[in-house]
């Protein structure tokens, strides 16, 4: 990443992946104990058009996030002005950013196949279900491909993922935690039948770290 940061349009530089729709990233950020924090981040393609990877387009179109309460990474965003996109393949990774604080001495995770050193500016603020978010426009400064491969698609990489987003809001009242419970189910079920080694170890910590597994089980009990 580039030791130095200027502002300005002529700074920016192009993502090193393809943006379309909401790509799933895990974002780093720096706290105020000089650790990088780790979180999952949804990074929203432009609505104009998609951004293309390595097509210079002198200043690029600008993709968006959504940080939604007071978590580190909106703290961070507003204290240091930016952050460190990632885009990992590895689902245990992406749990680890999701549902836990994860810190690290450097930004990059191992597991990272290209990264983007972004600018942050909030846009857009708000409350929704008596939770406040906050829009952010994203401009890379800096970014590197590390590896590249064949992608191939797994129905329990997606699984996974969603599977956090629903584990985050069982202790959320305005979410449901019956349809919440079931979705993890559901989840449960295709990553067993349609994910690998990588997938299940990944959903595994995600039952430990929300116990939903027994909450489950608790709440059939109950319909007896």
């Amino acid at each position: 990443m580039s030791d130095e940061r200027e502002s300005g349009p002529d700074s920016a530089v192009d993502w090193p992946v393809e943006l379309r729709g909401v790509t799933e990233t895990v974002v780093a950020t720096l706290g105020p104990n000089d650790r990088w924090n780790f979180a999952a981040l949804g990074v929203h393609a432009p609505e104009t058009r998609d951004a293309p990877a390595g097509v210079s387009s002198g200043s690029p179109p600008l993709a968006t996030a959504t940080t939604w309460g007071n978590t580190r990474t909106r703290r961070n965003f507003h204290r240091q002005g930016g952050g460190v996109v990632q885009f990992v393949s590895d689902p245990r990774a992406f749990v680890e950013a999701a549902m836990t604080i994860y810190e690290r001495e450097l930004p990059v995770l191992d597991s990272a196949d290209a990264w983007a050193e972004v600018e942050a500016a909030p846009v857009e603020s708000g409350e929704d279900g008596g939770t406040e978010w906050e829009t952010w426009e994203l401009r890379p400064v800096d970014a590197a491909v590390e590896r590249t491969r064949p992608f191939t698609i797994n129905r329990g990489f997606g699984a996974v993922v969603d599977a956090t987003v629903a584990a985050s809001r069982l202790d959320v009242p305005v979410f449901d935690t019956g349809d919440l419970l079931d979705r993890l189910d559901y989840f449960a079920e295709t990553v067993e039948k349609c994910g690998g080694k990588r997938e299940r170890e990944a959903f595994a910590r995600i039952d430990e770290l929300a116990g939903w597994r027994e909450r489950a089980a608790a709440r059939r009990n109950e319909s007896f």
